[in-house]
């Protein structure tokens, strides 16, 4: 079952956040981060999948903050507009909503996240800020990560990167797992950015179910 609730951040800030429930009693909570596109259909179908797999799923609007029902879909008119909309949000702000998501999330158990493109750079710096209330975290093709290289995720992380990604170099990544010697990177040869999306051209299925099931697997070893 899924449907929309109205959560409110520590600032009094409300916003919207698409809730996806399991059947029976949720075996834990899993926040879904967006992409730069807000929380369109396909991150919808995300939280979709991480309920069916037994989390209650969260996925907070937290582009309502700069207007309410932000989203769109992945043309380079689209991508033009996701990043106007990215610049025009506070990092402070958002960790706000996201740090009330997973308050929210909590009355199901322990908290994973999962976020893609700007997501999972937010997944990251949550896992460094957001911990112990955050118990596990995996990132993907975050390209926001390196000014945060230097803080550290007190919970479980692991992150996904695409070898051909245009917009994050290998060095980057390289860098980022020598900084961050507890945190699994993987990357995922002849992927693309947006790998696991199946709305984008670089969709690639095999790799995208191979990123799934390690993040299910971190889920399950650290959520139940």
């Amino acid at each position: 079952m899924s449907d929309w609730i109205r959560l409110t951040a520590g600032d009094g800030h409300g916003f919207d956040v698409y809730r996806a429930e399991p059947e029976g009693k949720p075996r834990g909570a899993v926040v879904v981060v967006q992409e730069i596109f807000g929380v369109n259909p396909h991150i919808r179908n995300v939280a979709d999948g991480y309920a069916e797999a037994g989390y209650l799923a969260l996925a907070p609007a937290i582009y309502d903050r700069v207007e309410p029902g932000l989203e769109c879909g992945y043309t380079p008119d689209d991508i033009a507009r996701g990043r106007d909309w990215r610049a025009a949000c506070d990092l402070d702000q958002v960790m706000a909503d996201l740090s009330a998501t997973v308050d929210a999330a909590s009355a199901a158990g322990k908290v994973g996240m999962v976020g893609y493109c700007w997501g999972g750079s937010l997944t990251f710096v949550s896992a460094c800020r957001l911990a112990p209330k955050l118990s596990a975290a995996s990132g993907y093709y975050g390209g926001q990560i390196m000014p945060h290289i230097d803080e550290k995720p007190g919970a479980a992380t692991m992150l996904h990167f695409g070898e051909l990604d245009k917009s994050i170099p290998l060095d980057d990544v390289e860098r980022i797992r020598a900084a961050q010697p507890d945190v699994q990177v993987f990357v995922y040869e002849g992927a693309g950015h947006g790998f696991n999306c199946d709305h984008r051209a670089d969709h690639h299925p095999a790799h995208a179910a191979t990123a799934l099931q390690r993040t299910l697997d971190l889920f399950a070893e650290h959520l139940g």
